[in-house]
């Protein structure tokens, strides 16, 4: 209070001096009604109106209370709009009342003077005006008001030769002192190493020219006046030089306020240059995925092994080549989506939401579908392959059983058929009974390969074997072809034992021969077939399994042996009878068409066929052993890289959740720890390439191992992303404590606080904990008021707080961030108080980049205020912080 007093004390003096000035000398009145005229034009331009007559014009109170209203930028009472003396003094009353309440006290200055047109108390006013708001606010070096001014003007032109201020009079009458505060502050303006301080007319009118033109300065006096009288008008120079004051004094906000949107402007830029970024990765990771999904659900089976062992080896490619750059992409994508988090959190920006459908967890979501959809084909692969393996076995044994049958149904039909018993005689008669009868055991024998046959015609059916068309046929002719003969022996059978009564004579000898060697051929036959029979075995145990059963077999082959010197020897005792006995033998034996020659073949056939099936058995023992150290070398080295990686997970979780050193100790400790997890890949492909040997032989299980390929891939793909993750989070941490100004006792304050309240353990504090926190540092929470915190904390509502949230939140209300308030007024500044700016104003104030981004974004300004081209900035600075849309 007591410096406006000062203030106003000064202003009494000033009006003293102002009252004795004028009536000595009229000069100055009109020095004053010019200089006061345009002082006032240039405020009551921005309301669009002028006065021409200083004491007639301010008569209704109307441009006073106007003129105020503009350059203090608030509202008076409502004026009264009527034309009596009564309205008039009621309006200039508001105004003088105005100019008390800024601490003024106007002595000898009353309503009803001005109302009358009183030139001298008209212009003192205003002079007071001039004082309060023109000259009163000036402060330079802890002086002020007309001091102030006085000082700043020394100070700008000490540096100009013949220019030496020491008043608001003479000093400025060679027009250098003018020239000089231009050149001071803008010196493409004027050459000032031309000017002479003997041509006092040029140089003014230079400046005042100059003044008018570029800086917005309106003329107030004419160089005549200037220099046609003795001692200027101190009050004129002084309310001339102040708008100077002003005018650089706005030129300065103005580039401060440039600066500051250019701050921001360039952090919006920014910004939105890493959404875009993000969207197009995020777009291109999600096509390639949707481009993936499709061939590797495409089960579209092969006919052969080796077009199904093509698309095995195309799927390593995938795994190999095509996969771990999409791998790196996922993982780079969740490290930028962060630190744009962080840096619009740090810029006091909203949290980016990325369109629909390519949020952070929707890549996650389609990348899960992705490895389901690899796991599924991988496992579709291997089931095809074995299905193919089973089908090329059992296709090729019911081709040897089909020939075997076949050949031996070769000529029955015809066999049964004949009618040779009709001609014959007992003897024969009885002969073909018996041979008939050796004939249905045989066919009864032959009973279990039918069946066999059927069954795996069967099975291939079931399991869609490409050539079942075939196979069906060849089957379906077989079993046709036994009915037939079924039919045909029940027929021939009847018809012998019609006339068995008729047929008494039967050799023993060869009835027994039929007997014996039929069942001994059908096990020499059924013997050379198990022989040849081929197997499929996956394990050691099985192949030892079959070379058991093989000695087994070999074992019985001196008994085999006894059997078949038995039956020659029936055979040799028939010889020896009828060579006794000189029997005259027509034809062969007629109960069975086995011959001795026969038996001997077939026999050989099988001595040759056992050694055979040694080595084959030997060779398939080998392979299992080999099978079995694959398998042991491939559970050694996973027995360790998977609990090696499970450490390494929970090491990488107490280094980011414990307090061990400054928060640089815990980013190198974890890039170490990268380090070490990246040189480690040289054993995760020496595994890949000890698995890639087992399914090249076609091993399908390891019982020396929990552990699947599968789940050292995404055991170590988890790894990666893991640190990757953990030393992005370090990074922003970094981030936010050197923007916010956090200490490094704050940051393990902020450490041990989180960690208390994270009950959990996982390194994210449940939304109820929090409440607890808030509840534990005073905070009165009510349910909105903890939901409108949450929003700024878990943005994304996944209803847990990380520590980089929870390190933001307790940052924030202490951070300096610039808001839309603040860039709002730096706007009005630019747009000189008005509630618009103009295109040219921007690209006048701004760097030609960033008006043309203003320009673009800035709504059409629709106020009743507004002109042609006026643009709306506030609702562009509200938009830039997400408080509306743009």
């Amino acid at each position: 209070m007591d410096h406006y007093e000062a203030d106003e004390n000064e202003y009494m003096h000033q009006e003293d001096d102002w009252d004795r000035d004028l009536l000595l000398d009229p000069a100055w009145e009109k020095q004053q009604r010019k200089t006061f005229t345009a002082w006032c034009n240039s405020h009551l331009r921005k309301a669009g109106t002028q006065i021409e007559n200083i004491e007639e014009d301010f008569r209704d109170g109307l441009k006073l209370m106007l003129l105020l209203e503009v350059i203090s930028g608030e509202r008076l009472a409502k004026p009264e709009r009527g034309k009596m003396r009564v309205h008039k003094i009621s309006n200039v009353n508001k105004a003088l009342d105005f100019i008390a309440s800024k601490g003024v006290k106007l002595v000898f200055i009353g309503a009803e003077e001005i109302v009358d047109g009183n030139a001298k108390m008209t212009l003192g006013m205003i002079w007071t005006i001039i004082l309060r708001f023109a000259i009163q606010d000036i402060s330079v070096e802890e002086t002020s008001a007309k001091e102030g001014l006085l000082l700043w003007c020394q100070r700008k032109t000490a540096p100009y030769k013949n220019v030496n201020i020491q008043n608001f009079h003479i000093s400025w009458k060679d027009g250098l002192g003018f020239c000089a505060l231009i050149h001071r502050h803008r010196p493409e303006l004027i050459d000032y190493g031309k000017l002479r301080k003997d041509d006092p007319m040029t140089n003014l009118n230079t400046a005042f020219d100059v003044a008018e033109k570029y800086l917005d300065i309106p003329k107030m006096l004419d160089a005549e006046d200037i220099v046609g009288t003795a001692r200027p008008d101190e009050k004129a120079i002084m309310t001339y030089v102040s708008s100077f004051y002003h005018a650089f004094s706005g030129a300065q906000k103005a580039e401060t306020a440039a600066n500051r949107i250019c701050k921001v402007l360039a952090v919006n830029q920014e910004n939105e240059q890493l959404m875009e970024d993000y969207e197009k990765l995020a777009s291109d990771l999600l096509e390639w995925i949707r481009r993936t999904i499709p061939w590797l659900e495409n089960k579209t089976p092969e006919n052969t092994m080796q077009a199904m062992q093509q698309k095995l080896e195309d799927f390593r490619d995938y795994r190999r080549l095509h996969k771990p750059p999409k791998v790196q992409e996922k993982c780079q994508l969740e490290i930028n989506f962060n630190t744009l988090q962080t840096k619009l959190r740090l810029s006091n920006r909203p949290a980016f939401m990325p369109s629909e459908g390519k949020m952070v967890s929707d890549i996650s979501n389609a990348w899960v579908g992705l490895e389901g959809a690899e796991k599924g084909y991988e496992e579709w692969l291997l089931n095809e392959i074995r299905r193919l393996e089973r089908l090329d076995h059992l296709a090729e044994k019911f081709r040897q059983k089909a020939a075997i049958h076949e050949a031996w149904t070769e000529g029955k039909e015809e066999m049964l058929q004949k009618s040779d018993y009709e001609t014959a005689s007992l003897s024969d008669i009885k002969a073909l009974l018996k041979k008939h009868e050796a004939f249905e055991s045989d066919l009864a024998a032959h009973q279990d390969r039918v069946e066999q046959i059927a069954a795996i015609a069967q099975e291939l059916n079931e399991l869609d074997y490409y050539d079942s068309p075939s196979v069906n046929t060849r089957c379906q002719h077989i079993c046709d072809q036994w009915d037939a003969l079924g039919v045909l022996s029940q027929k021939r059978s009847e018809a012998l034992q019609r006339t068995e009564k008729l047929l008494e004579t039967i050799d023993q000898l060869y009835l027994e021969f039929a007997k014996r060697a039929a069942p001994f051929n059908n096990w020499m036959e059924g013997a050379m077939e198990d022989l040849q029979d081929t197997f499929i075995v996956h394990t050691i145990e099985e192949i030892l399994g079959l070379s058991t059963a093989h000695e087994q077999f070999k074992a019985t082959l001196p008994d085999a042996d006894k059997e078949r010197q038995a039956i020659l020897g029936i055979h040799n005792e028939i010889a020896k009878i009828v060579q006794t006995y000189h029997v005259n033998m027509a034809g062969s034996n007629p109960y069975t068409t086995i011959n001795p020659q026969e038996i001997n073949t077939k026999w050989d056939k099988v001595r040759q066929l056992v050694p055979q099936r040694d080595q084959a058995l030997s060779g398939e023992h080998a392979r299992q052993q080999n099978n079995e150290r694959l398998r042991k070398q491939f559970a050694s080295q996973a027995n360790v890289i998977g609990p090696w990686m499970q450490t390494k997970m929970e090491e990488i979780g107490r280094i980011s959740i414990e307090m061990h050193g400054t928060l640089e100790d815990q980013l190198t400790h974890l890039r170490q720890y990268e380090k070490s997890i990246v040189n480690y890949k040289s054993k995760i492909d020496q595994l890949e390439g000890d698995h890639q040997l087992i399914q090249e032989a076609l091993i399908f299980d390891n019982k020396h191992t929990n552990y699947t390929m599968e789940h050292v891939r995404v055991g170590w793909e988890q790894l990666l992303t893991t640190i990757a993750r953990t030393i992005n989070e370090i990074e922003n941490q970094i981030l936010t404590r050197d923007a916010k100004g956090i200490s490094q006792e704050q940051m393990n304050e902020f450490r041990a606080s989180f960690n208390h309240f994270d009950r959990k353990r996982t390194g994210m504090m449940d939304a109820e904990d929090f409440g607890v926190y808030l509840i534990s540092l005073g905070y009165n929470l009510g349910e909105a008021e903890f939901a409108r915190i949450m929003s700024i904390v878990d943005p994304n509502r996944q209803g847990v707080v990380t520590f980089q949230a929870f390190i933001d939140f307790m940052s924030r209300e202490t951070a300096d961030t610039d808001t839309a308030d603040q860039v709002m007024t730096s706007f009005k500044v630019l747009a000189g108080d008005k509630n618009y700016i103009l295109a040219d104003e921007l690209r006048r104030e701004l760097p030609p980049d960033q008006a043309e981004y203003c320009i673009a974004r800035m709504a059409p300004y629709s106020g009743p205020d507004g002109v042609s081209g006026a643009l709306d900035y506030m609702s562009f600075s509200t938009a830039l912080y997400g408080e509306s849309d743009l």
